[in-house]
């Protein structure tokens, strides 16, 4: 039972500066990513993205919901969501500028979740090759969605008669000072929501590594996970990354280099987003979306979501393990 002890209290001795280090940094770039949004920067970054609406023949009014979407998902939809049901828009210029919102909703969480949380979890290589990994993956979706437009729609899918009646919002004056405690309000909730889950995870899974050999596993690899090649220890990392993307990030950071190389873990994490969309469409797309688009419109809009993730996650997989 002593050397049990000692075992774990050696452990924690080299867990705790690495776990204070990690919820340091994302505390303070959780704040400074809000402090970001509450001067408006994210905004002035997205403002290229009305240079997209042409090529894809769609109207200037869809590139402000796509500059939206970049500060807030659910404002750029209920932008385009307006759109539609003025008449501005048909269902099928609707789904193309759906697809090409898809990469500055990633901008948004790029901003308020990769930098501020995920890179300082996984460490700056493994963490910029996957958030580089999934910007591709969405650029690659938004491109989709501008050859889509191109090629599928013309003036017939607008009706530049229809009756728009955007709504005016008055910005609220604030000083830099009101902004700035403003943003560190918003940072609070974050904080105690994700940094003692997060120093529990990434606790409990190092001593798991410390204590176990994770090699005495590989009997039992998923299929999945043998078919691609990937170490065994990528089946409980999948798992928790399924119900927790933070968790999972956390799980396996301890294994970086010794059970994962980069390619692997961000091969991992990849696979572990395609197997979490069976529960992320229960607990929030099939709410947001038929919340935004009602269930038979918002049903196609998930459908080809997560059609074209599936299809480039895989695709960006098999290329990360033939490299």
């Amino acid at each position: 039972m002593q050397s049990t002890l000692s075992v774990v209290a050696d452990a924690l001795v080299a867990i705790l500066p690495r776990v204070a280090r990690i919820g340091l940094l994302v505390s303070v770039s959780v704040y400074l990513a809000n402090v970001a949004v509450a001067f408006g920067l994210v905004e002035r970054i997205a403002g290229l993205s009305r240079l997209l609406t042409g090529p894809a023949n769609l109207p200037d009014e869809v590139g402000t919901a796509i500059l939206t979407t970049t500060a807030s998902t659910t404002a750029g939809y209920s932008m385009l969501a307006d759109l539609r049901e003025s008449g501005y828009l048909d269902d099928r210029a609707t789904l193309v500028a759906v697809t090409m919102n898809t990469f500055f909703g990633f901008a948004q969480h790029v901003f308020t979740y990769y930098i501020p949380v995920l890179i300082p979890i996984l460490g700056y290589p493994v963490g910029v090759l996957y958030v580089g990994s999934r910007a591709l993956i969405s650029l690659a979706i938004t491109l989709v969605g501008i050859l889509a437009g191109a090629l599928l729609l013309s003036e017939r899918n607008v009706n530049a008669d229809a009756q728009l009646d955007p709504d005016e919002l008055d910005e609220e004056e604030q000083t830099p000072k009101e902004r700035l405690l403003a943003a560190w309000d918003r940072t609070r909730p974050t904080l105690r929501r994700l940094v003692p889950r997060l120093v529990i995870v990434y606790t409990l899974v190092t001593l798991l590594v410390t204590q176990y050999d994770l090699t005495g596993i590989t009997g039992s690899a998923d299929p999945l996970v043998g078919l691609v090649g990937l170490p065994s220890a990528a089946v409980p990392v999948i798992a928790v990354y399924s119900f927790d993307t933070t968790s999972g990030a956390a799980a396996i950071a301890p294994l970086l280099g010794d059970v994962f190389t980069p390619l692997q873990a961000v091969a991992t994490l990849l696979l572990g987003g395609i197997v979490s969309f069976a529960v992320s469409t229960f607990k929030r797309s099939i709410p947001f979306q038929y919340g935004i688009w009602g269930p038979e419109f918002g049903t196609k809009v998930i459908a080809v979501n997560t059609a074209l993730k599936i299809v480039f996650i895989s695709l960006t997989v098999m290329l990360l393990l033939v490299v």
